[in-house]
């Protein structure tokens, strides 16, 4: 074989060997390709919800009260008026619906509380002038002379119901300021003991007890926040007015027959904390 055959070969296996290492070293270079693009969770309002709360409550119950003369109608007594406060735990549950449009959330809530609100003050028929058949007690000798008639006067707010829109602003993505306002419904319930002294200079009473449902009004503040998953934690302070309850129960073994009128005014101011835990997961946003 010539010589200059064999140079061609060895130059040919030379380059060939070449270009191999080239190619390798060219598969070895990292390869760059794009990042996905971030997934962001992102809190919304716009979900159903369900809590409890618990708080404490001040209640009061503007009250008077007068005795009669249950069989001829007369004015036994002036009438007697007090402030009577009727504070009290309360706990509870709610649930709601929130519909969010940019930074304003607007929903609805509807909750039920019991509550151990209560308080109470007493009356006495105590006649300062005695026109005829105005004389609290007829008895002129014996224990019952000149003793007045009385009545123990006790209030209890057992339970309440309220059902609110709700309106806010988001002054975080996750805190919401709201105001709320709407009707409000609560059970009263209303007794005492009337006592007094019958004909035959005995001593002789009566309890009595009244049960209202009252319908009112409700406005509120509140702020409510994310904890963390679909949790949300709520600090609310409500006003109600119930309008007004009364009754007139009567003593008819007492001399003369005794009725106690009474009329009461109730509101109440409650401060509660609560938490809601919220249907759904947060919207997924690709950036």
């Amino acid at each position: 074989m010539r010589a200059s055959t064999i140079k061609v070969i060895a130059t040919a296996a030379f380059a060939a060997m070449a270009a191999s290492s080239i190619a390798s070293a060219a598969d070895l270079r990292p390869r760059y390709t794009k990042a996905p693009p971030p997934i962001v969770e992102v809190w919304t309002w716009d979900k159903f919800y369900v809590g409890v709360n618990g708080g404490y409550s001040w209640g009061r119950s503007d009250t008077s009260g007068t005795f009669y003369n249950n069989t001829t109608g007369v004015q036994l007594s002036p009438t007697q008026s007090g402030n009577i406060n009727l504070d009290g735990a309360v706990l509870g549950g709610q649930v709601g619906k929130n519909w969010q449009f940019g930074n304003w959330v607007v929903g609805v809530e509807l909750d039920g509380q019991w509550t151990d609100q209560k308080g109470g003050r007493g009356f006495s028929c105590v006649t300062p002038t005695a026109p005829p058949g105005g004389i609290c007690n007829f008895i002129t000798a014996g224990p019952g002379a000149g003793v007045s008639p009385t009545t123990t006067f006790n209030q209890h707010l057992e339970w309440f119901v309220t059902l609110r829109p709700r309106a806010g602003v988001l002054i975080t993505p996750s805190a919401l300021l709201y105001v709320t306002g709407g009707l409000a419904v609560a059970g009263i319930n209303t007794d005492g003991v009337i006592s007094g002294f019958s004909g035959q200079q005995l001593p002789t009473s009566v309890a009595w007890s009244n049960d209202a449902t009252k319908w009112g009004w409700v406005v509120g503040a509140g702020v409510e926040a994310r904890l963390g998953g679909n949790w949300t934690g709520k600090l609310e302070g409500l006003y109600m007015d119930y309008g007004s309850v009364s009754g007139s129960p009567v003593l008819l073994t007492s001399n003369p027959p005794l009725r106690f009128d009474y009329t009461s005014k109730v509101t109440d101011v409650v401060v509660r904390a609560g938490v809601n835990y919220h249907f759904g997961g947060p919207v997924v946003a690709k950036y």
